[in-house]
C-alpha cells in the first residue's frame, strides 16, 4: 500500500519507512519562516527556552512584510525586535525593507522553498509552497520558537484528499479560479486538517505563478497543506534558484486517499467570492450589479509577475473608474523591477492606479487601503471575512487579477470581456 505526497515527505523527515494518517511524528524541518507580526512573539518564546543560538542560521527566514514600511510606532517596535534578533543570530535570510517582498512570493523567488522539503511558517498561508512540491504549513509562534531552537516540529499525519482537474481552461481562468471554485464546492472546512493533493491535465498546464496562487488558498478550505507533484515546470523554476540541494517527492501510484474528486475545468468560468467567506463563490457572469469603491491587485496570492501582466493587458489604454481607487502591489522588489522594465508600471499609472512597494498592507486591514463603513472592495487577496480589510461594515469580494482589473475600469464587478 503506497503513500501520498504528504505521508512520504513526513516519513522521510521523521526517519521512518512509512507513516499513516493520524500518526504523531517529530520531523526535521528545512526552513522556518516568520514575519513582523508573528516572529516577535516567537523570539520572546525562544528566549525562554534557554538556548543561545538558533539550530541553523541558514534555515530561518525573517521577512518584515505585514505592516512595513512601518505604519506606526507599534509596528516599528515589532520590526526592530525582529531586526535585532536577526543581527544577533546572524540570520542569513533576513530581508529588510528595500530587499524584501511579501513572504510567500519572496521565498519561492529566492530559492528557499524546494520540492520534497518541510517548511513551517508562523503564517497560515505558508501552504503556498506546496505548489513546488514541499509540505508547507502554518504554525503558531511558540512552535516557530521551538523549531528555531531544535530544527524540528511535531506533526499529526493528515489524511489526503485528491482533487483532479482535467480539461481545457477557459479564457481568463487561472489557478485562483480553480481554488475558489473548489472551496465553493466543499466549504471553508471541507478539507479540515487534510492534505489537499492537486493533479490532472489542467494542473499540469498551469504556470508556477498560478500553482502558487492555488496552493496559497488551501488553508481557506481548512487544509493542513496543499500539494502539487513536482514536474518539469517545477524543476525549470526551482533548479536555477535553489539555495540548497533538494530531492523531489512524488505520490505512490497506489497511494490511498481519503477521497478523490474529479472536475472538468471547461465548465469553470472566472470566479468571485462574495462576503463574508471564501466559500460564497459564483461565476463572474452571475455577479450582478455590485458597485465598487476600491480594487486591490496584489498579495501573497496574486502579486506575482503573471498577475501584473494580466492586469496590464486589461488596463492598457484605459482609465480607472472615477469612483474607484485602484491599488496595485507587486509581490517583491524583483517583480516590481521587472514590471518596470516591461512597461507595466507605466500602464498602471496611466490608468490612474496607485502602485505600492511590496507589502501585505490592505489584505489584513493593515495599511495602504483600509475600507470605511459601507465601502466595497474587490481584491485578489485570499480572505474576505468581516472587517478583514477595514471597517466591520465594509465588504470584500475576491477574484483573479483579470476580473479585478476589468472591474476597476467599469466600477462594478465585471468580466474581462466587458472592457476588451
Amino acid at each position: 500500500m503506497g503513500m501520498t505526497m504528504a505521508e512520504k515527505i513526513l516519513a522521510r523527515h521523521a526517519g521512518r519507512d512509512r507513516v499513516c494518517p493520524g500518526d504523531l511524528v517529530n520531523a526535521r524541518v528545512d526552513m522556518v519562516l516568520g514575519n513582523d507580526i508573528t516572529a516577535p512573539v516567537a523570539i520572546q518564546e525562544f528566549r525562554k527556552i534557554g538556548v543561545e543560538k538558533v539550530f541553523d542560521r541558514d534555515r530561518i527566514a525573517l521577512v518584515p512584510d505585514h505592516f512595513t514600511p512601518n505604519k506606526d510606532i507599534r509596528s516599528a517596535e515589532q520590526s526592530k525586535l525582529m531586526r535585532q534578533f536577526a543581527q544577533e543570530q546572524q540570520i542569513t535570510y533576513y530581508f529588510e525593507v528595500g530587499r524584501m517582498g511579501i513572504e510567500h512570493a519572496l521565498l519561492p523567488e529566492e530559492g528557499l522553498a524546494l520540492p520534497g522539503e518541510i517548511i513551517i511558517g508562523a503564517d497560515s498561508h505558508t501552504c503556498t509552497y506546496g505548489a513546488l512540491g514541499a509540505l508547507a504549513t502554518g504554525v503558531g509562534s511558540t512552535d516557530m520558537a521551538a523549531a528555531m531552537a531544535l530544527g524540528e516540529a511535531w506533526f499529526k499525519v493528515p489524511p489526503t484528499l485528491h482533487f483532479v482537474f482535467n480539461g481545457q481552461l477557459r479564457p481568463w481562468v487561472s489557478g485562483k479560479d480553480l481554488i475558489l471554485y473548489l472551496i465553493g464546492q466543499i466549504g471553508v472546512d471541507g478539507a479540515r486538517y487534510c492534505s489537499m493533493e492537486f493533479s490532472g491535465t489542467a494542473i499540469s498546464a498551469l504556470s508556477v505563478d498560478s500553482r502558487l496562487a492555488m496552493c496559497n488558498m488551501a488553508i481557506e478550505a481548512g487544509a493542513k497543506c496543499g500539494l502539487i507533484a513536482p514536474d518539469q515546470v517545477t524543476l525549470d523554476y526551482v533548479t536555477p534558484r535553489a539555495k540548497r540541494p533538494f530531492e523531489p517527492v512524488l505520490p505512490d501510484r497506489d497511494a490511498v486517499y481519503q477521497a478523490e474528486t474529479v472536475f472538468d475545468v471547461s465548465q469553470i468560468e472566472p470566479q468571485v467570492a462574495f462576503p463574508h467567506l471564501p466559500e460564497n463563490t459564483r461565476g463572474v457572469s452571475e455577479a450582478g450589479e455590485v458597485r465598487l469603491d476600491q480594487v486591490v491587485i496584489g498579495s501573497c496570492t496574486n502579486g506575482r509577475l503573471e498577475d501584473l501582466r494580466t492586469a496590464a493587458r486589461i488596463l492598457k489604454g484605459k482609465k480607472t473608474h472615477p469612483q474607484v481607487r485602484l491599488i496595485i502591489i507587486p509581490g517583491t522588489q524583483n517583480i516590481y523591477r521587472q514590471a518596470m522594465r516591461e512597461g507595466l508600471i507605466d500602464v498602471f499609472l496611466e490608468a490612474e492606479a496607485v502602485v505600492s512597494t511590496p507589502t501585505c498592507g490592505p489584505c489584513l486591514g493593515g495599511h495602504m487601503g483600509i475600507l470605511a463603513a459601507g465601502e466595497k472592495a474587490l481584491a485578489t487577496t485570499n480572505r474576505n471575512f468581516v472587517g478583514r480589510m477595514g471597517h466591520p461594515q465594509s465588504e470584500v469580494y475576491l477574484s483573479n487579477p483579470a476580473v479585478a482589473a476589468a472591474s476597476a475600469v467599469t466600477g462594478k464587478i465585471s468580466a474581462p470581456e466587458e472592457v476588451l
